[in-house]
């Protein structure tokens, strides 16, 4: 039987966020990243350019 490795996405952010990636291929979870930071898209797809998508650096990049 075939066993397909599953890829792992992260979903919105939650109490637990702290060793997570911010996802920002899906707007879902984009929408739900930003509303929880208090920043817009494009600051918080910046930060990830920045940074990488460790939510732990994200949100010490932002300052939140």
């Amino acid at each position: 039987m075939f066993n397909p490795v599953q890829e792992t996405v992260v979903g919105p952010p939650t109490d637990q966020s702290a060793d997570l990636a911010v996802d920002v291929t899906q707007l879902v979870a984009v929408e739900q990243w930003t509303k929880q930071l208090g920043v817009t898209e494009a600051e918080l797809r910046l930060a990830v350019a920045e940074v990488g998508t460790s939510a732990d650096e994200v949100r010490t990049h932002l300052g939140v």
